[in-house]
């Protein structure tokens, strides 16, 4: 929801975008009218149907409110190991999980991998070598390593910022890494030089035979990513009012072309940037308005092909590296010219990933779409499929064997952005209090973003007590409701561990499904969001007050 937002078709068209997201700054506009809302319902719970229990008055006031008449709440806090259960409400109901439903794949393939894991992408050299030059092949062989360098500091970390760049389209704010997108390529093209080799009179090739692409995950994993598949176009104001607004982009490949025709506009204005790709992706237009004191505008555009973009990037590094290619930079990328496998070719070079838990924790700590959709293809890898489909049976193994109760689970990918998608309280839960059985069960917990601190949480409650107390991922289906000309709140959810001081941790859920805001008052969506914030919060404070 990067633009302001006019009209039901542009809510039906940003739904996909704000399901992974919560708790995220959302400058959202629109000039449509809506009905009052209908005065609060005298109480939040069903009658018969469950008792929140001791909650703090604060949660059910919270609950009370009038954009929640009709709306469901759920609610699940106990000790670990099936010890006491401080609150529940609706623990076994089915809810839509919006990104909390994350926790299942990325759990399954950091436990499925190891937390040690490590992606090696190998390069090899296939043909016949004289001296320093090669005549045949360089074919690089993808392992879905998500991103190959493009984020891996000095100290061997991930980078994250909190409010990622594949957000970019979709959400204000959104920032870059320092790191070059390319860092991992460019290490795989010195290591070649260093190999000797300066001339490849012949190919250079992507293999990307680890996993068939599965359009069902959306956004779609790749074997071989690079940036996320994404280019970064970057728009910064021009010096004043009707000047020509300044671009930068990355990474820089060809045929990649990025042309601008934004101008910079009065200071206050709203940001008006438009992106448009043709030529199969390849040539990149922005279009629109900058305000002249405005921060630098983040947007993205995909890669289309990223195999064929992968072996061009790998020429032009071999290039800088000092090593020439006699074929074209440029082109697809033959994969016809592949051999059936390795068995006796030279390894000349290759890229080792950090370990899988930098990983998760991008994914959980940003709500990473991508990386997670690559988690169900990558435990379908280990059994040897290419077909990314085979990773459920794996994950739901995986699942068996950590006590969470699959019957209370509906899955179709692995972002929690599928309509389909489904879970109860109790199995999230019985997911997190898993993790606390484990030698990692710290690194899990700090995987996740932490009130306050960082991450889609990192905004709010920096001043309340409970700051760095809650680990909690969130998670949020959101779109328009065309019928009443309003938004709508399909779900905001967050589930975690409440610090109650001593070394000790509450698994908790705190959800609501089927919310609405007028359209008047679109803030409202952030409003719904810190609303369920305070309750982790308030959970967090009676805790540690016990």
């Amino acid at each position: 929801m990067g633009h302001p937002i006019r009209g039901a078709a542009r809510w039906r068209q940003t739904a996909a975008g704000c399901a992974a997201l919560l708790l995220v700054t959302l400058a959202l506009s629109t000039g449509a009218r809506a009905a009052p809302s209908p005065p609060p319902s005298p109480s939040p719970f069903p009658t018969g149907v469950g008792d929140p229990g001791r909650l703090d008055p604060r949660i059910t006031e919270i609950m009370g409110k009038p954009e929640y008449r009709h709306a469901q709440w759920g609610l699940l806090q106990s000790e670990p190991d099936g010890g006491r259960v401080e609150h529940s409400l609706f623990p076994g109901q089915f809810f839509i999980p919006g990104s909390t439903a994350k926790l299942f794949p990325v759990s399954g393939t950091w436990r499925t991998l190891g937390t040690d894991h490590r992606f090696v992408t190998p390069l090899y050299a296939v043909g016949e070598r004289k001296g320093a030059t090669l005549s045949g092949d360089l074919d690089l062989v993808a392992q879905g390593d998500l991103t190959l360098g493009g984020r891996t500091r000095a100290d061997g970390t991930v980078a994250y910022t909190d409010l990622d760049h594949t957000y970019a389209n979709d959400f204000p704010g959104a920032t870059l890494t320092p790191q070059n997108p390319l860092a991992g390529i460019d290490q795989l093209a010195r290591q070649v030089r260093d190999s000797g080799i300066t001339r490849v009179e012949g190919d250079v090739l992507v293999d990307s035979r680890l996993f068939a692409p599965d359009p069902i995950l959306d956004p779609t994993p790749t074997p071989l990513i690079l940036n996320d598949n994404l280019i970064d176009l970057l728009t910064t104001p021009g010096t004043g009012p009707g000047a020509k607004a300044r671009i930068d982009w990355r990474p820089k490949v060809a045929p990649y072309q990025v042309t601008s025709t934004v101008t910079t506009v009065a200071a206050g204005k709203p940001a008006a940037v438009t992106v448009t790709a043709t030529d199969g992706g390849t040539r990149i237009q922005l279009s629109g308005t900058i305000a002249a004191d405005a921060q630098p505008l983040l947007r993205t555009s995909p890669i289309t092909d990223p195999a064929a973009f992968g072996r061009t990037a790998l020429i032009e590094a071999l290039g800088r590296a000092g090593v020439q290619v006699t074929a074209a930079a440029t082109g697809p990328n033959r994969a016809d010219r592949l051999p059936q496998d390795y068995a006796g070719r030279p390894r000349v070079a290759a890229y080792t990933s950090p370990p899988y838990e930098q990983y998760a924790k991008l994914i959980l700590k940003v709500s990473h779409n991508l990386g997670a959709n690559l988690g169900i293809c990558l435990m379908a890898v280990t059994t040897g499929s290419h077909q990314c489909a085979d990773g459920f049976p794996v994950l739901a193994a995986f699942l068996d064997r950590a006590g969470v109760d699959r019957d209370q689970v509906q899955l179709m990918d692995g972002r929690g952005g599928n309509p389909a998608d489904r879970s109860t309280p109790q199995a999230l839960v019985q997911m997190l209090a898993y993790w606390q059985r484990t030698p990692d069960a710290r690194l899990f917990r700090e995987a996740l973003p932490i009130l306050g601190v960082d991450g889609l949480l990192a905004d709010n409650c920096r001043s309340c007590p409970a700051r760095g107390k809650v680990f909690g991922k969130t998670g949020a289906a959101v779109g328009g409701d065309s019928l009443n000309d309003r938004l709508a709140v399909g779900a905001i959810t967050i589930a975690g561990y409440l610090d109650k001081g001593g070394g000790r941790f509450d698994t908790f859920f705190a959800g609501v499904n089927g919310a609405s805001t007028p359209t008047e008052n679109p803030d409202g969506i952030l409003s719904i969001a810190n609303d369920l914030a305070l309750i982790a919060a308030y959970l967090q404070e009676a805790q540690e007050a016990h």
